[in-house]
């Protein structure tokens, strides 16, 4: 509770609350409150269930007062107001248990002070005190780095971009140990909550159908967070239920994003590129996601002409998953000639890495450390890194046609499917 996940809300913050149990704590609370400039009035009866009731509707205060002489499970209890208590909060706590394993273990889980029942008034006022020079101290905010936002388009259905999108949010946030918001924009079908085993709750849902309520508040306790520096907002609405949207609703949650986290990885569906193209305007990374198929170059030129188009800002990340041992349908060459640019990232397909990745519920790229698969994502990783720290964005690749040129008019689809049946034949005949 102490160590923030999201600097820069303290201004819609109350200074203090308190919950206590008893008349003597109360009256006291109410006048050291007045004393040091607080609203007497935040001091409400109730103790741990009122506080974590309350505060699970409304904003945390700066700093928070709360009495567990009536908690059985003090830890649990602590635990279950964390849950709803905005990081951040310098939290003191009341008790009649004297029991020095008791206060480090609540100490351990977040908690600023523990203040044995019953206590002075100058005890009290100095554990304020205390905790509001805790609270305005300044704190380490680590290397500020420019925010990085990537969107992982699947050129084709089936060719692995949610799996991707969600191995490179894990990279990010493990591997680079930055703070990674992960965004489904599958909202019925979506499957980056359940890659992780994890529930994805009504956060989507619930910002595209209020997005007047999309502010710091409600992206920290509408995203599910996988660990401590990865948090995802997904979705798995009714099928019978449209989800009707201008897209603003998402525009707004990446504008939050930004403020809140240092990478925002999207899961962008193709479909969502013409619904909604405004959501790109601002990417910085944008990785195709392909399979090396005639259909896989053919709309990998399609997309690469429409972020040149729509995203010039961005800088393009191609990489072509789940590719067979042996020969594919069109060789990496012939592939790289069609979509006029290289392959920068080649992923093998190993089925029993898949498999086991599903069954763990963990990401591909934490299941397939150590092989070939895991040496793929990681040079994911290296190759969008790379390209968001590069000053000139180049949608279309190094190679990109030239304006006015026909990306499709290189495509050779007639000569390649002639050649597919001469194979076909010459297979038969032996």
């Amino acid at each position: 509770m102490n160590a923030p996940w999201k600097p820069g809300m303290n201004g819609q913050r109350d200074p203090f609350h308190a919950f206590v149990c008893d008349d003597h704590s109360y009256d006291m609370l109410r006048a050291v409150a007045s004393e040091l400039g607080w609203a007497p009035e935040k001091v409400n009866k109730g103790g741990m269930r009122n506080a974590v009731q309350s505060l699970s509707i409304t904003a945390s205060p700066q700093i928070l007062f709360v009495d567990m002489s009536e908690s059985g499970d003090p830890l649990n209890d602590i635990n279950s107001l964390a849950e709803v208590c905005e990081p951040g909060t310098v939290v003191i706590a009341a008790g009649q248990v004297n029991d020095v394993r008791l206060y480090r273990d609540l100490v351990a889980s977040g908690i600023q002070d523990y203040l044995l029942k019953p206590f002075g008034a100058d005890q009290l006022r100095d554990a304020l005190t205390q905790a509001q020079a805790v609270f305005m101290a300044p704190r380490d905010a680590g290397p500020e780095r420019p925010h990085c936002t990537v969107a992982v388009i699947g050129t084709r259905g089936g060719v692995g971009a949610s799996t991707l999108a969600t191995s490179l949010a894990w990279l990010l946030s493990e591997k680079k140990k930055r703070p990674t918001a992960l965004l489904d924009l599958d909202v019925h079908f979506g499957t980056n909550a359940l890659a992780m085993d994890l529930e994805p709750g009504r956060g989507l849902t619930d910002a595209i159908e209020n997005p007047s309520r999309i502010d710091g508040l409600f992206i920290e306790r509408a995203m599910v967070r996988a660990s401590d520096t990865l948090a995802i907002l997904s979705a798995e609405a009714p099928i019978s239920q449209p989800m009707l949207t201008d897209g603003g609703a998402f525009y707004q949650l990446l504008e939050e994003f930004r403020l809140a986290f240092e990478c925002s990885v999207i899961d962008l569906p193709r479909s969502m590129l013409i619904q909604h193209p405004h959501l790109v305007s601002d990417v910085n990374v944008a990785v195709a996601v392909t399979e090396l198929t005639l259909a896989g170059a053919r709309d990998t030129i399609r997309i690469l002409s429409w972020l040149k188009s729509n995203a010039p800002q961005a800088r393009v990340v191609v990489v072509a998953n789940r590719v067979q041992p042996g020969s594919p349908e069109i060789s990496r060459k012939d592939f790289e000639t069609s979509i006029e640019r290289k392959v920068d990232v080649i992923i093998p397909f190993d089925l029993r890495v898949a498999s086991q990745a599903s069954k763990l519920g963990k990401t591909l790229a934490e299941t397939a450390k150590g092989s070939k698969v895991g040496a793929g994502c990681t040079a994911m990783l290296n190759e969008v890194l790379g390209a968001a720290e590069s000053e000139e964005p180049v949608a279309g690749g190094k190679n990109a046609a030239k304006k006015g040129d026909s990306l499709l008019g290189k495509f050779d689809l007639k000569g390649m499917i002639g050649s597919r049946r001469k194979a076909k034949t010459a297979e038969l005949e032996d």
